[in-house]
Protein backbone atom coordinates (compact mmCIF):
# COMPACT_ATOMS: atom_id res chain seq x y z
CA UNK A 1 0.00 0.00 0.00
CA UNK A 2 1.44 3.66 -0.84
CA UNK A 3 2.24 6.20 2.01
CA UNK A 4 -0.42 8.94 1.73
CA UNK A 5 2.25 10.73 0.47
CA UNK A 6 2.88 8.47 -2.55
CA UNK A 7 -0.84 8.31 -3.15
CA UNK A 8 -1.49 12.00 -3.48
CA UNK A 9 1.99 13.12 -5.37
CA UNK A 10 0.66 10.72 -8.02
CA UNK A 11 -3.44 12.23 -7.99
CA UNK A 12 -1.50 15.58 -8.41
CA UNK A 13 0.49 14.24 -11.43
CA UNK A 14 -2.55 12.30 -12.78
CA UNK A 15 -4.69 15.39 -12.06
CA UNK A 16 -2.47 18.09 -14.38
CA UNK A 17 -1.85 15.64 -16.99
CA UNK A 18 -5.63 15.64 -17.16
CA UNK A 19 -5.91 11.79 -16.55
CA UNK A 20 -9.17 11.73 -14.70
CA UNK A 21 -9.47 8.19 -15.19
CA UNK A 22 -5.78 7.79 -13.13
CA UNK A 23 -7.47 9.81 -10.58
CA UNK A 24 -10.61 8.63 -9.66
CA UNK A 25 -8.73 5.21 -9.60
CA UNK A 26 -7.48 6.80 -5.94
CA UNK A 27 -10.51 7.47 -4.37
CA UNK A 28 -13.54 5.44 -2.90
CA UNK A 29 -16.39 5.26 -4.95
CA UNK A 30 -18.36 7.46 -2.29
CA UNK A 31 -15.52 10.00 -2.72
CA UNK A 32 -16.56 13.38 -1.01
CA UNK A 33 -14.95 16.40 -2.76
CA UNK A 34 -15.44 20.03 -2.95
CA UNK A 35 -16.71 22.23 -6.13
CA UNK A 36 -13.66 24.87 -5.73
CA UNK A 37 -15.22 26.39 -8.90
CA UNK A 38 -19.21 26.25 -8.77
CA UNK A 39 -19.55 25.97 -4.87
CA UNK A 40 -20.85 22.91 -2.87
CA UNK A 41 -19.41 19.56 -2.70
CA UNK A 42 -19.33 16.72 -5.15
CA UNK A 43 -19.70 12.66 -3.71
CA UNK A 44 -19.00 9.97 -5.62
CA UNK A 45 -16.33 9.38 -8.52
CA UNK A 46 -18.89 9.75 -11.53
CA UNK A 47 -19.36 13.62 -10.03
CA UNK A 48 -16.57 14.30 -9.77
CA UNK A 49 -15.42 13.27 -12.93
CA UNK A 50 -18.33 15.21 -14.62
CA UNK A 51 -16.72 18.24 -12.50
CA UNK A 52 -13.85 18.47 -13.54
CA UNK A 53 -14.97 17.84 -17.15
CA UNK A 54 -17.08 20.93 -16.67
CA UNK A 55 -14.18 22.90 -15.09
CA UNK A 56 -11.72 21.87 -17.80
CA UNK A 57 -13.86 23.41 -20.02
CA UNK A 58 -13.34 26.66 -18.73
CA UNK A 59 -9.99 26.75 -17.28
CA UNK A 60 -6.58 25.28 -17.02
CA UNK A 61 -5.67 25.01 -13.63
CA UNK A 62 -2.25 23.12 -12.30
CA UNK A 63 -2.02 22.17 -8.61
CA UNK A 64 1.80 21.60 -7.90
CA UNK A 65 1.85 19.82 -4.36
CA UNK A 66 4.93 21.92 -2.29
CA UNK A 67 4.90 19.92 0.82
CA UNK A 68 3.29 17.29 2.15
CA UNK A 69 2.19 16.40 6.15
CA UNK A 70 0.92 13.63 7.23
CA UNK A 71 -0.50 13.41 9.99
CA UNK A 72 -1.15 10.62 12.83
CA UNK A 73 -4.52 10.67 11.95
CA UNK A 74 -6.14 9.27 8.71
CA UNK A 75 -5.71 13.58 8.13
CA UNK A 76 -3.08 14.50 5.48
CA UNK A 77 -2.79 18.06 4.47
CA UNK A 78 -1.16 19.51 1.21
CA UNK A 79 0.33 23.07 0.25
CA UNK A 80 -0.33 23.57 -3.06
CA UNK A 81 0.81 26.24 -5.68
CA UNK A 82 -1.92 26.74 -7.96
CA UNK A 83 -2.37 28.40 -11.10
CA UNK A 84 -5.70 29.05 -13.24
CA UNK A 85 -5.47 29.99 -16.42
CA UNK A 86 -7.88 30.82 -18.58
CA UNK A 87 -8.08 28.84 -22.24
CA UNK A 88 -5.89 31.32 -24.28
CA UNK A 89 -3.47 31.00 -21.25
CA UNK A 90 -4.10 34.65 -19.15
CA UNK A 91 -3.75 33.40 -15.41
CA UNK A 92 -6.64 34.24 -14.07
CA UNK A 93 -5.00 32.99 -10.14
CA UNK A 94 -1.88 32.10 -8.84
CA UNK A 95 -1.64 31.19 -5.29
CA UNK A 96 -1.06 29.19 -1.84
CA UNK A 97 -4.27 26.68 -0.55
CA UNK A 98 -4.12 24.10 1.28
CA UNK A 99 -5.86 20.93 0.29
CA UNK A 100 -6.61 18.83 3.34
CA UNK A 101 -7.46 14.57 2.95
CA UNK A 102 -8.78 12.01 4.77
CA UNK A 103 -7.12 8.98 3.38
CA UNK A 104 -9.12 5.34 4.35
CA UNK A 105 -7.53 1.69 3.15
CA UNK A 106 -5.00 3.40 0.77
CA UNK A 107 -7.40 5.41 -1.04
CA UNK A 108 -8.91 9.01 -0.65
CA UNK A 109 -12.21 9.70 1.13
CA UNK A 110 -12.64 13.62 1.32
CA UNK A 111 -10.55 16.54 0.26
CA UNK A 112 -11.42 19.64 1.64
CA UNK A 113 -9.86 22.72 0.47
CA UNK A 114 -8.75 25.25 3.32
CA UNK A 115 -6.69 29.10 3.47
CA UNK A 116 -3.31 28.26 4.38
CA UNK A 117 -3.40 31.33 6.69
CA UNK A 118 -6.42 30.67 8.59
CA UNK A 119 -5.59 26.98 8.98
CA UNK A 120 -5.22 25.24 12.56
CA UNK A 121 -2.02 24.73 13.40
CA UNK A 122 -1.84 20.91 12.86
CA UNK A 123 -2.11 21.66 9.30
CA UNK A 124 0.49 24.46 9.00
CA UNK A 125 3.24 23.10 6.03
CA UNK A 126 5.48 25.78 7.09
CA UNK A 127 7.05 23.84 9.95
Amino acid sequence: MKSPAELLKEAYAAFNRRDIDGVVALMIAGVDWPNGMEGGRVHGREEVRAYWTRQWAVVDPHVEPVRIVERDSDDTAVEVHLVVRDLAGKILADQMVLHVYRIREGLIERMDIRDPGAAPAQYNCAQ
